[in-house]
């Protein structure tokens, strides 16, 4: 027995313009599942899932404002040169663009619509 995948899910203000935002700019898919009595919309792109909820607040506070440092998902792939052409090209806010850190993963970071940090990496093979 093991554990196969994880899903983010993502309160968020305003669950269409969220939605519209990974859509449109980091290259996902929606499945809408609005009228549920727990309403969401599953975003998807390659392996990932991530699941949006509408909060019931309306300022969303990442994991850098809550606790000082961290990122709100990381995201793993072997072709980040690539997706960071993409992003730069759909004009997505970058914190840090692609380098290797100091724990040996190749990286770089994004800013989303509600201010969250998505970090995009892997572990460089020795």
């Amino acid at each position: 027995m093991s554990i196969k995948a994880l899903s983010c899910i993502f309160p968020v203000p305003d669950i269409n313009k969220t939605k519209e935002f990974y859509v449109s700019k980091l290259g996902f898919r929606a499945t809408e599942y609005l009228e549920c009595k727990e309403p969401h919309i599953c975003l998807y792109r390659d392996n990932i899932e991530i699941i949006l909820l509408k909060s019931n607040i309306n300022k969303i506070s990442p994991n850098r404002a809550l606790y000082g440092y961290g990122y709100d998902a990381y995201l793993y792939s072997d072709n980040q040169e690539n997706l960071e052409k993409e992003f730069i090209k759909n004009k997505i806010k970058f914190i840090k663009h692609l380098d290797i850190t100091d724990y040996k993963n190749k990286e770089f970071v994004i800013e989303d619509i509600d201010g969250r940090w998505l970090a995009v990496g892997l572990k460089i093979k020795s």
